[in-house]
């Protein structure tokens, strides 16, 4: 199936249908009187996130959803049926903008979640309504008011834990393999991944979900490569894993550092402000002497302790994911409103 994370669609709700105007005819009531019923509701436009969509590929083949109209109103005070709701299924993580994309009219973060985004019209009155002591047959009937229409943006962003960022080649797609069942496409060229990547990794009989990205270049906020438009998709998570390519040259591996960083920070939307491990990839390929000298010239240039980790030995890989469990751990406490010593202790685990 082919990822699309963003998509246009028209929405309308559904018209109110018209009020009649009736009057009764039965045998041995003289005068009757007006007995026009009202007209039914038009259905709502309503967006429901599910866990079976992981893409918006879907709207793509289809971009207008219209509510039913409501019924009209009939004799004997017969109000007409109101019209059918309307349920635009999407994946979890959507958000839903207005036309001009300045907007967030829902965020739909939770399985079941509803939002209504278009309000059906309401009913006309039959006569029956605007019969007074002094207009005892009125012959007037309200059309039923207009259902309301738009055009509205679906931007998916994945609902993930960690996320990794990264040079292209820094190893990101081999190490989502290495620690979870996901599948990435691997290959020995920069931009082998073309769009996110989830992947569910388990340890110490927790789990959590690990996004990959594709990655950044220098200028990659003006466009350049695949531009900014994938890192909407680790907005939410709690902790970002930095992975450098150790087999750079020694100044290279600092600038590259510095270059992905930049551009989060050009990016904006708190990004730069995630916590944050950096680990040198691909040590299975560095000898002693080298790894040393390349994973102070990181520490130099970040401020913080390096991890090294190899995604196709293994080698480092369960401290690196004890981290971003840990840091996993917190933030889903602090969501829950408790203390991370009070989540810990529950899992059992003592620092």
């Amino acid at each position: 199936m082919k990822f699309l994370d963003e998509a246009k669609i028209f929405v309308k709700s559904g018209d109110g249908g018209g009020g009649a105007v009736s009057f009764r005819r039965e045998k041995y009531i003289p005068r009757g009187g007006p007995d026009g019923g009202d007209g039914g509701r038009g259905g709502d436009v309503v967006a429901e996130a599910v866990e079976s969509l992981n893409t918006l590929i879907d709207f793509r083949y289809r971009q207008h959803f219209k509510a039913g109209r409501g019924h009209h109103g009939e004799g004997r005070q017969k109000t007409g049926a109101g019209g059918e709701t309307l349920v635009v299924r999407v994946p979890v993580g959507t958000q839903i903008l207005d036309e001009t994309k300045s907007q967030v009219i829902l965020d739909l973060t939770e399985a079941g979640q509803r939002g209504l985004l278009a309000k059906g019209g309401d009913g006309g009155f039959g006569n029956t309504h605007f019969k007074t002591a002094t207009n005892q047959a009125p012959r007037r009937a309200d059309e039923g008011w207009p259902g309301e229409e738009r055009w509205l943006w679906l931007r998916l962003k994945l609902l993930a834990d960690a996320g990794l960022v990264g040079l292209p080649n820094a190893g990101k797609s081999t190490f989502l393999a290495a620690v979870s069942r996901a599948k990435p496409k691997i290959a020995a060229y920069p931009f082998t991944t073309l769009h996110p990547n989830l992947g569910v990794v388990s340890l110490d009989e927790e789990t959590f979900v690990l996004a990959d990205i594709p990655g950044l270049i220098e200028g990659a906020h003006e466009g350049a490569g695949l531009g900014h438009r994938f890192l909407g998709h680790i907005e939410r998570c709690s902790i970002l894993l930095h992975l450098v390519d150790g087999t750079a040259e020694d100044d290279a591996v600092a600038e590259a550092y510095r270059t992905v960083r930049n551009e989060l920070e050009a990016y904006g939307h708190g990004l730069a402000e995630k916590p944050e491990l950096v680990a040198l990839n691909k040590i299975d390929a560095l000898d002693p002497e080298t790894l040393a000298r390349r994973r102070a010239a990181l520490a130099a240039a970040t401020g913080q302790a390096v991890l090294t980790v190899s995604g196709v030995s293994g080698k480092g890989l369960t401290p690196l994911l004890g981290r971003l469990l840990d840091s996993v751990r917190a933030a889903r406490a602090a969501r829950r409103g408790e203390t991370a010593e009070t989540a810990d202790a529950e899992a059992g685990w003592q620092p």
